[in-house]
């Protein structure tokens, strides 16, 4: 099942979009995609109602703007360095267990919204990024048993301002959090759309040419450790994001210097199975 929201910002509405690419609006089934929806086994219940009431969905418009696939996740948690290539580029160590940080949840925007330059920012960065969403609530449980927690995946780009996130002591989460720095979707896919997680092949342009592509086999921790790994620290509950990741090709491994986005440029992603996106980068303004 592949899960929408469409709409306007802030007023977004559920979704599905089938099989044939038609898209539509499941709003009469009453539940947004929320922690309560993914919490109580949302998608099972969803695909048992569609059985009965599809025909009377009204199909939702192609141009209708899609937004995130999920409605205010509890925290978006990021993992660092997790290809080994991406490490090589950044100049920094494989880390010996996962670096993590956090995105803040305002930065959530939709697929193919406009992301913004940071006021003063210098240095903003792109990194595409298979995200995995938690689907019942996890805490200290084992790797075995960690993919019965995933609710699905989604593509991802977390982008970076990396002034803020380097070279201001060092605080990652100040050049990962601004407004519009983690376009999601255009799916939310569930586990059984995809064959095999661990060979994905995820992909990202600039203005037409390709910066990276990379395949999701070479993670450095794979999704299991890292569901069972983060519940040792915290509570993990149904709608959190977990970000796994880049490949190599950022802005800031290019060679022979950093190459770093401007207003108009225009980045497209993707990865297989999970969609693809397109994002123009405008300027700040009040």
């Amino acid at each position: 099942m592949k899960l929408i929201r469409f709409g306007k910002s802030g007023k977004e509405q559920p979704g599905i979009e089938l099989k044939n690419g038609k898209r539509i609006d499941v709003s009469a089934f009453g539940e947004d995609y929320t922690e309560d929806f993914f919490a109580t086994d949302g998608a099972k219940r969803l695909g048992e109602w569609l059985k009965s009431n599809e025909a009377l969905c009204p199909e939702v418009n192609s141009a209708e703007r899609l937004g995130a696939p999920l409605s205010r996740p509890s925290k978006l948690i990021c993992i660092g360095l997790n290809y080994s290539d991406h490490a090589a580029e950044s100049n920094m160590q494989l880390p010996v267990e996962p670096i993590i940080f956090f995105k803040s949840t305002t930065a959530v925007s939709g697929p193919n919204d406009d992301v913004v330059i940071p006021r003063n920012s210098t240095k903003t960065d792109w990194e595409v990024e298979l995200a995995v969403v938690i689907g019942r609530k996890a805490s200290y449980i084992e790797e075995k048993d960690a993919m019965n927690y995933v609710a699905g995946y989604m593509l991802h780009n977390d982008y970076s301002e990396r002034a803020f996130q380097l070279e201001r002591s060092g605080q990652w989460v100040k050049g990962k959090s601004c407004d519009t720095f983690a376009p999601v979707g255009p799916w939310l896919v569930t586990p059984d759309e995809i064959t095999d997680i661990n060979n994905l092949r995820l992909w990202l342009t600039v203005n037409g040419k390709t910066m990276q592509n990379g395949n999701s086999k070479n993670l450095i921790f794979k999704i299991p450790f890292l569901i069972a790994y983060l519940s040792e620290f915290m509570t993990l509950l149904p709608g959190d994001i977990i970000t796994t990741g880049t490949p190599a090709g950022v802005g800031l491994g290019q060679k022979p210097m950093p190459v770093y986005l401007k207003a108009g440029d225009v980045v497209e992603l993707g990865i297989d199975g999970l969609g693809q996106a397109k994002q123009t980068l405008v300027a700040w303004s009040r």
